[in-house]
This record gives structure tokens, sequence and C-alpha cells, in this order.
């Protein structure tokens, strides 16, 4: 629980809006996707009377943690807040990178440090909080892996049943962890998106239990946009040129982009954005041919595979969220190989940086962004590194071997 915040601290939250259809539901009232057309509900704020009430420097002082933005957040009382200190990751500075591009800077948002290694801490901090407080007890949701983990931590940390599921061949280290938080995991043949056909089953099945799956409950994505919230802040309240992001679910870029939005409309930044960069696995891109095709939807991916296991997600309920925020921002959607993304796994080690095969692909996105003309001498470039590399020793061993390989 929140015990450092004010008592006077409350949510602005007003209700819940369909970003498909546009229909208004009532917040105070638990809900998975739109009821009318099954597309995505966003929550929404009173912004225009959070801005005359929070002005930005108010931040000053505030614990280092996505929870700071607590006003902008869904969680109305802050007795329920669950918290294991996720959030206000650092934003690195990346010098030998910018000379090798060329470019003014390179950062990386190194999200490996939050509890359980990996971004799926915001998502799920704000997600299980919100459940607590509108009286769930039992949570399920299916998982590629870190965000299975999440939940079972924050679910543990909450005193809530939670059940995972998981493809069979989720790296073995991250099933181990899940089960560690006394949860039940269930392994199941097939991808992420069989594993959401299952919860979903499984909670029509069993009353009271609640789906948390990607952009299937309303406040994942709060926690998600706190990413935005904290790039803005790190860098002055002036965003970035380029924000290069692997997507599979694509959660992490419809935050950010749902945070800018309100931050302008908190008047704590100006009307610029940033260019969104979507980078998948070429093993499994829906996103970049749907994008390329010009389509306003994606179209499931078959044959799904890649070493970053987090980017195998075939179909994303969320995709046509993504292609527009890349389309609005002027972005673009590319698609890396595996060996880019182990070579890279270790040039982002050159620097400090043990990033997880997912952050990785941001790094060998570059050459490739590079090459379409999308870098000059001017751009401000944030790579988004999505969880540690200690969670993925096989990857790490995979790249090592192909780095002997070259050099031999």
């Amino acid at each position: 629980m929140l015990t450092s915040r004010s008592s006077q601290s409350q949510s602005a939250l007003l209700h819940l809006e369909c970003t498909a259809c546009g229909v208004h539901v009532d917040a105070a009232e638990l809900h998975g996707v739109c009821p009318r057309c099954g597309k995505v509900l966003f929550a929404r704020y009173a912004l225009d009377r959070l801005r005359a009430a929070l002005p930005r420097d108010a931040l000053r002082g505030r614990p280092p943690s996505l929870w700071r933005y607590f006003e902008a957040l869904p969680v109305r009382d802050p007795a329920h807040v669950v918290t294991l200190g996720e959030g206000f990751t650092p934003l690195l500075s990346l010098p030998r990178l910018a000379q090798a591009f060329d470019v003014r800077a390179v950062y990386v948002k190194d999200e490996g440090l939050n509890p359980t290694g990996t971004f799926k801490a915001r998502g799920m901090a704000v997600a299980v909080s919100r459940a607590r407080e509108l009286g769930v007890r039992t949570l399920v949701a299916p998982s590629a892996g870190n965000a299975g983990a999440a939940l079972a931590a924050y679910g543990a940390r909450a005193g809530l049943d939670v059940h995972v599921i998981l493809p069979e061949d989720t790296p073995p280290g991250i099933v181990a962890e899940t089960r560690a938080y006394g949860v039940g995991v269930q392994l199941i043949r097939g991808l992420i998106d069989d594993a959401g056909r299952l919860a979903r089953q499984l909670q029509a099945e069993h009353p009271g239990w609640f789906d948390v799956s990607t952009l299937r409950e309303p406040y994942r994505v709060e926690g998600k946009k706190t990413l935005g919230y904290e790039l803005a802040e790190q860098l002055d309240w002036s965003l970035p040129d380029l924000i290069v992001y692997p997507t599979g679910g694509g959660t992490g870029l419809v935050g950010m982009w749902k945070a800018f939005a309100e931050l302008e409309a908190l008047g704590w930044v100006g009307p610029a954005r940033p260019r969104m960069v979507v980078v998948q696995a070429e093993g499994c891109a829906p996103i970049v041919r749907a994008f390329r095709d010009g389509r306003p939807t994606a179209e499931r991916w078959t044959d799904a595979s890649t070493i970053a296991a987090g980017l195998r997600v075939p179909a994303a309920i969320g995709d046509y969220l993504i292609l527009k925020a890349v389309r609005e921002s002027g972005g673009t959607a590319l698609a890396v190989s595996d060996a880019e993304i182990l070579a890279a796994m270790l040039r982002f080690a050159a620097s400090g940086i043990f990033a997880s095969p997912e952050g990785a692909a941001t790094l060998a996105a570059l050459p490739h962004l590079r090459d379409a003309g999308m870098l000059d001498p001017q751009s401000r470039v944030v790579l988004f590194n999505t969880g540690s590399g200690l969670k993925y020793p096989e990857a790490v061993g995979a790249a090592l071997a192909l780095e002997r390989t070259v050099r031999a």
C-alpha cells in the first residue's frame, strides 16, 4: 500500500471510454473490453480540473515511482495501491552510440531495473491495484512470460489468487520465477493468443475470476503510460524526436501515445510529438506488415518464431491503436532478424546495458532507421530496453556463440 501519499491526493478518473465506438461506461464497475463492440477501453480523467490543481512543479519531492502521478492514475483510494517500487527507471545517455549514428543524443530507458526485471511491473502494479479496489479476488492472464511473472508478484503482494497461462517453451527461468510466487501456472502447446483463449474460457467458467490480458482490461495501459510521463519529466518536459519501441502486444507504445495527449492537456508539454517507431522480429511482424500494406488492422501472423519471446505475439487486440499512433506521429514500423537482435545485445552490453532480446531489438533497428533517412544530426532518440538480460540466459549464450562464430 501507499503510505507516503497525501490524504488530499485524489484520482481525477471520470469514466471509461471505448477507443473504437466512443461509448462511455462507468469506471466504478468492473469492465474488460467495450461491452458494445469488444474493443479497447481507455480510462478518461478530468484533465481540465487537474491542470488547475496540479502544476508540474508539484511533482518535486514526490517518491521516485510511477505513483508520483497518482492523480492521473485510476486508483481512487491510495489505500488500495499495491506497490513494489515500480517505475522512475533511469534514462541513460549513450554518447558512443550517438557518435556512431551521427545524432545529437541516444538514450536508453532501462526498464530492466523494475521489480521482476521488466516493464511489465508497471502495468500489473496498476491493474492489480485497481482490480483489488473493485473487489476482485482472483486474476487470470496469458503471458509470453514476463507479464505472468509480474502478475504473480503483484498478486502475491496484494494477497490475491492468481492463475497464469504460459506457452510450454517459455524460458524456464521465467516459469520458475512465476511458480515461486505461489500462483497457479499452466503450460500449453501454442502461443500467447492460444493462452489468451484459454484465459477467457476460464473466466467464463469461474465466476469471480477476472482476465487481465493485454488491453483486454482498461488499467494495465494506465501503468504503461507512465513511461511517457517519466520520459517527459526526465527530459525536462521536452519530448525526444524518435521513440524506438519493441512491440508485441504494444501496450507500452499505446500507453505513451495516450500519455502525451494527457500531458499536453495538463499544460506540461506542448503539441510536438516524437515519431513512434515499432520494432518487431522478422519471424513475427504483423504490425510491420500491416503498416507496409496501409491497413488499419493487422492480420494474424502464422508460424511465429523469434528468440525474443516478448515479440512473439501473432495477433494484438490493440493493433489499430498501435498503427494509429505510428501513422499520426510520422513514424514507421520495421522488423529485425534474430541475428541482429543477438548482436545488439552485446553492443548494448558494451555500454553497460544488459538488455533483453526485446530491448536489444531497438538498437538493432538504428542502422535501418539511418538507412531510411529517419536520423539526422539534431535527432534525440530514445530506445526502450523493456527487460533485463538476466532473465534470458539462453539468449545471452546464443549471442556469445554467434560472436565467437563471427570472429572465427
